[in-house]
This record gives structure tokens, C-alpha cells and sequence, in this order.
């Protein structure tokens, strides 16, 4: 079944798009990031534009996050507090990373940009996570390793001023890291079309040492009203957002992201890295072969005098 997509241009299969929303909002719900790290270069490879992939995927986002909050907020596996803080920088870097993409957007940069992010940020942080991911499980040390991590629990996000208590994840910490964590993650929103939690999670249980399980509900939380701001942003200054794409993809997302927070409190901690690792290495290497690769069609700009 094929439908006409207005801003995008292009006619696409409604089963597949729906199938690609509900395996999406899975991760979601699984490893509290929005999905638009994966989402948005299947879109691309799917032939949308990257321009409109990048604004249309913060709406599944929104509606993935939504249903994953939920379903974690119901297990008590959210702090609201350190949401709101991280949220306070994501909407400063939300507007930051507008106007980069505005200006990126005016000289012909984008998609280059775009795909040049995607390789180098999911290049790092998801070795990062495989690695530790891998030791963890390898060594079948994870007992002595929450003891250890607890006792060093004290980082330098402690000994910085404007400390606040957050009770649901048992911290004691400056506000300053939490929202510039927030402030990176919401321009990668406005430029990549994530929300985030890819960066976010990592930057959370190992920056901020914050429970595992605190962690995804809270990372949804935040990335709601991130990418809920960035849309509007998109739909007002670059006019990207294609409302029925973005509707055929929420509709898959709620529905995955509450199958994902069900299998999440499935695994431990360990073996949700592990494979987050996979995916953002996967994802990573797709994009880089398809930055470097020749294009099936050659274009060939001459100058033309006037």
C-alpha cells in the first residue's frame, strides 16, 4: 500500500513505514533514547530527504518518549527532577542548533553535515558502550563492580557550585553538568533528528552515575519536550515537517515503545549497553558506507554563463 507524501515528495509503502515506527519505538522503550539515531538515516536510505527526515523523525520521537515514560513512570523508574534540569539545557541548545541548521541549510552544507555528524558522534559513543558493555559481561565481575562504582561514586560534577539533591537517584550534585549535557543533546536534536539519548544515557549513568534504571525514564522524559520544541522550530523556520510521515511513524512507535520498556526490565544493566553498543556501531557503519561510497547517479555541475 503506497501513499503520496506532500513535503517529502515521494510516494512510499505505508506496512514498511509503520514496521520501521514500531521497531524504532522498541529501542525506545528499551534503552530510553528517542530512536532518531536509527530512525532518521532509514528514512534517508528509505529515500526521503534528510532535510525533511531530520525534522519529521522529532515528532515519532515525541510520541515513542511519551509511551516509554509512561511505561517506566509506572514502575517508578523516573526522576522528574533531574528531567526538568536536563530539560532547561535542552531547550537552550534546541534553539542553538537551529540556527546552525538554518545556516548550514542557506550555504548547501546539510546533508553533508548531517551524515558527517551521524559517523563521528555514533562512531565514539557507541565503541564506547560496546566496550564496556563487552568487559562487563566478559568478566562476570558485576557485583564487584557496582561496589566499586558506588565507592567512587564522588566525580568532579560534586565538587562543582549550585549543588541540589535529586532523591529519586540519590544524588547530591551540581546543576551545571546536567544542562550542558542538555545543552549538547538538544542541538544534535535541531541538526540530526535524535533525541539525544544515545549521548544522553552514556553521559547519565557515567558523568552523573545515576542508576541504570533511573536512567531511560528519565532520558524519555527530557527528550519529550526537546524534540517537541525542535519540531515547532523546523516547522516554522524551514517548513521540513511532513505531518503524514510524521504520523505513520508515531503510530508505530507508541506501539513499540511499550513492548520495549517490558523487554528492558527484562535484561540487566550490562546486557542493555551491550546491545545499544551494536546497534550505534551498526548504524555508524552504514552511514559511513554510504558517505564514502560511489552514487549509482554522477551529477556533474558545469557553469553556466549568464
Amino acid at each position: 500500500m503506497y501513499i503520496y507524501l506532500p513535503i517529502a515528495e515521494v510516494s512510499v509503502n505505508l506496512i514498511v513505514l509503520f514496521g520501521m515506527g514500531g521497531a524504532v519505538g522498541i529501542l525506545s522503550g528499551m534503552f530510553g533514547v528517542g530512536g532518531g539515531f536509527l530512525m532518521t538515516p532509514l528514512l534517508i536510505f528509505y529515500g526521503i530527504p534528510p532535510i525533511v527526515a531530520v525534522a519529521t523523525e522529532a515528532n515519532q520521537i515525541v510520541a515513542s518518549s511519551i509511551s516509554g515514560v509512561v511505561a517506566h513512570w509506572r514502575r517508578r523508574a523516573v526522576d522528574f527532577k533531574m528531567g526538568t534540569v536536563l530539560l532547561i539545557g535542552g531547550i537552550i541548545g534546541s534553539f542553538l542548533g537551529i540556527e546552525l541548521f538554518t545556516l548550514l541549510k542557506n550555504v548547501g552544507q546539510i546533508d553533508l553535515m548531517i551524515s558527517l555528524a551521524y559517523v563521528l558522534l555514533l562512531g565514539s559513543i557507541g565503541s564506547l558502550i560496546f566496550v564496556e558493555g563487552m568487559k562487563s559481561i566478559l568478566n562476570k565481575r558485576n557485583d564487584k563492580m557496582a561496589h566499586t562504582r558506588k565507592r567512587k561514586a564522588r566525580t568532579w560534577a560534586h565538587t562543582l557550585p549550585l549543588r541540589v539533591r535529586f532523591k529519586k537517584s540519590g544524588l547530591y550534585i551540581s546543576i551545571i553538568p546536567p544542562i550542558a549535557i542538555g545543552i549538547f543533546v538538544g542541538v544534535l536534536a535541531s541538526i540530526m533528528g535524535v533525541g539525544g539519548g544515545f549521548i544522553m544515557v552514556p553521559a547519565m549513568i557515567y558523568m552523573l552515575r545515576m542508576p541504570t534504571n533511573i536512567v531511560i525514564g528519565t532520558s524519555l522524559y527530557q527528550i519529550i519536550f526537546v524534540t517537541s520544541l525542535v519540531t515547532i522550530l523546523h516547522a516554522y523556520q524551514n517548513q521540513s515537517v511532513d505531518v503524514m510521515l510524521a504520523i505513520i511513524l508515531m503510530s508505530g512507535g507508541v506501539v513499540g515503545a511499550q513492548i520495549g520498556a517490558f523487554l528492558g526490565h527484562k535484561l540487566r544493566a550490562e546486557q542493555l549497553r551491550f546491545l545499544l553498543g551494536v546497534l550505534i556501531l551498526g548504524v555508524c557503519a552504514k552511514m559511513l558506507i554510504e558517505l564514502v561510497a560511489e552514487p549509482q547517479n554522477i551529477y556533474v555541475i558545469a557553469d553556466v554563463l549568464l
